[in-house]
């Protein structure tokens, strides 16, 4: 066979196991020679070899047969300038097999592998190639804020933390960014370790997981790889999104997992989405991950976002004991920033060093000087329509009689809260808010902006109101 041939045939090859597949295993091979019926290739390490021989031979010799080679058999080796002896043979007939633990095969006539496997069993130096990511000393469950958003991954981390019977297997935390997820995954490690020390708790990203399977086959340390995650009780992968689209690294995964699984060994996973909407996730990690419980931890609202601000502050006091903060600053950051913890505390820590640098207490002028950039970045453009089609549904009246002529009280008093949301919550001026509510004078929309402020504090079901449309347009 001419490497022409054998080009042409790796395109079709392409085009069958798919770009991930191919440039992982495919690709890497070199056909050295066709002799005898035994086509041979060079592979760069035994595990790869092992690999291929076991997931895509029968389509390579399937495709050379079509392509009207004689060849019987595959064979894989590694270049005779490598110490690592040749990797196994497949051909249509059986042969004898050595069964390793990790799944491979290889011909009873391979010394190497057959050391490699016999030393799995026995504690190896490569074990410390995989060291679990630090934990943060802050995150644990007495710093942990709970309210009614994240009150069930909160309840549901903190029963798998008492280290008990494993009651759900996989615990899955999703949500967006800043939202708690990691905080909750390290607070379960540092209370596993409390309460049993000599419990083996694994905490890694994904990433690392990649990353360090990857270097494990680099270095030729699948077993120790596959020896060190089997062995742990508890698994905690943090950001398993960061996987989707790698199928070498999610089958390996998904190996570890059913072995843990098997085992009855505790996993943790962390996502910023829902397995099930994960992009190049195969659906069989898929389904794996929603056999367990998986839980949503939801964007949160105004009274969590400033009880965490409240707790903050007296964590801060300690530093800065001699900094007061005027009223109203931490109400008005827990409604403008509203999208991500991080960001809100990261705010709330600049105040309280900027404020010791220059000498002064904590007020208004200070917070909108200091966090001018965070304000920015964080002020999500509500428009006028957005915010006429929300009032409309909250009143249960359409949207065409919230800009009409009709002034009926019915119509007329739901106008004029769409007016003051308008000039609360938008940058548009008094004369570009009349010409959206069917071309009124701004004079009219001063007079409705100004009625509503009257009846907040008059009337309590309108302040209700008010206060209600506010959050779910901030939301």
């Amino acid at each position: 066979m001419t490497e022409e041939k054998w080009g042409q045939l790796r395109k079709r090859l392409l085009k069958t196991v798919g770009q991930n597949n191919f440039t992982t295993w495919i690709e890497p091979l070199e056909f050295d020679a066709l002799e005898e019926g035994v086509a041979v290739f060079h592979v760069p390490t035994n595990f790869m070899g092992n690999y291929v021989s076991q997931n895509f031979a029968d389509l390579i010799l399937h495709e050379l047969t079509l392509s009207g080679e004689p060849v019987q058999r595959l064979a894989f080796k590694v270049p005779a300038n490598s110490p690592v002896r040749p990797v196994r043979q497949v051909e249509h007939a059986a042969e004898p097999f050595v069964e390793l633990s990790s799944g491979a095969r290889v011909d009873d006539e391979q010394p190497q592998a057959l050391s490699d496997a016999a030393a799995a069993a026995a504690p190896r130096d490569g074990l410390e190639m995989i060291p679990a990511a630090p934990l943060d000393p802050r995150f644990t469950f007495d710093s942990f804020v709970v309210g009614k958003p994240n009150e069930l991954a909160h309840a549901a981390a903190r029963r798998v933390a008492e280290g008990g019977p494993v009651t759900f297997n996989p615990l899955v935390l999703y949500g967006g960014v800043g939202l708690g997820k990691t905080h909750l995954m390290h607070a379960i490690a540092w209370e596993l370790k409390e309460q049993n020390p000599q419990l083996n708790v694994l905490y890694l990203s994904a990433e690392q997981f990649m990353y360090r399977f990857v270097q494990a086959l680099r270095e030729r340390k699948m077993m120790d790889f596959k020896h060190l995650f089997r062995s742990v009780d508890v698994l905690m992968v943090d950001d398993v999104q960061f996987i989707a689209g790698k199928d070498s690294t999610q089958e390996e995964f998904f190996h570890t997992f059913n072995a843990l699984v098997d085992q009855n060994k505790q996993i943790i996973i962390s996502a910023d989405r829902a397995p099930g909407e994960i992009k190049d996730l195969e659906d069989r990690v898929k389904s794996r991950l929603q056999c367990g419980l998986v839980v949503d931890l939801h964007p949160t609202d105004y009274e969590l976002r400033l009880g965490i601000l409240q707790t903050k502050v007296q964590m801060h006091r300690q530093t800065y004991p001699e900094l007061e903060i005027a009223d109203g600053v931490l109400e008005f950051l827990a409604h403008r920033i509203s999208t991500n913890v991080r960001v809100l505390e990261g705010a709330l820590t600049r105040l309280f060093a900027f404020a010791s640098l220059v000498g002064r207490e904590i007020d208004m002028d200070l917070t909108q000087d200091c966090l001018a950039d965070v304000l920015r970045a964080s002020e999500r453009k509500i428009t006028v329509e957005e915010i006429q089609r929300k009032v409309s549904e909250y009143y249960n009246i359409r949207m065409s009689d919230i800009i009409g002529p009709k002034r009926l009280r019915s119509y007329a008093r739901p106008r004029q809260v769409a007016m003051y949301l308008c000039k609360q919550l938008t940058s548009r001026s008094l004369p570009e808010i009349g010409r959206r509510f069917g071309g009124r004078d701004h004079t009219t929309v001063m007079h409705g902006v100004k009625r509503i402020e009257e009846l907040k504090t008059t009337d309590g079901q309108i302040a209700e109101d008010v206060e209600m449309l506010r959050r779910s347009l901030e939301a």
